[in-house]
């Protein structure tokens, strides 16, 4: 048998094979369970026993208290959290108290949507976290744009929405006709 005839890892060196280990709490064997979060270790004795525990163990941070800072619902002081979907500033009074502070959404000028001429657009955040623009008449206008809208109307085709893009040139404006995309100087 060659070099390269080898498996990469050996019956008793697999990756996730450390050693036997049993469960804290009833002593049965813990194995690997799939679930929609992820990997995780459970014990071979549910559901009997309830015990899990994740495979990889994630580092945890105490809450800090920012000094100054004052809960508007309930004068306590706030504090930088660790939660579910990361970092986030809330009251340290939880759970008697579930205020948390929001990032402020940017606020647009009114700027009417030229589709429908009924809404106005409005900046989003998609569930990967980018920015986009459109219409707040959603589901009867579905117009939308991922860049920027600007009040003003293209010199090629007149469309009356332009969209602000940061080039290598500097800034430019586009027009929001996606048959057009004419490009003009700021």
């Amino acid at each position: 048998m060659s070099k390269s005839d080898k498996p990469l890892f050996s019956h008793h060196e697999h990756a996730l094979e450390k050693e036997y280990q049993v469960c804290p709490e009833c002593g049965s064997e813990l194995t690997i369970k799939h679930g929609k979060s992820g990997s995780f270790f459970g014990c071979a004795n549910y559901p009997n026993c309830q015990y899990t525990r994740p495979v990889v163990e994630h580092e945890r941070v105490e809450d800090k208290i920012l000094p100054g800072s004052e809960c508007p619902k309930c004068n306590h002081n706030l504090a930088v959290k660790q939660g579910r979907y990361g970092m986030f500033i809330g009251c340290s009074n939880f759970p008697e108290c579930d205020y948390i502070e929001h990032e402020e959404e940017k606020q647009l000028i009114e700027i009417p949507c030229p589709s429908c001429h009924k809404g106005a657009l409005k900046e989003k955040t998609s569930r990967y976290g980018k920015k986009f623009y459109s219409c707040d008449a959603y589901p009867k206008c579905k117009f939308i744009v991922n860049f920027e809208p600007v009040k003003g109307v293209c010199q090629k085709c007149s469309f009356p929405l332009l969209l602000k893009r940061n080039m290598a040139a500097g800034i430019k404006y586009q027009c929001a006709n996606k048959k057009c995309s004419a490009m003009q100087s700021a």
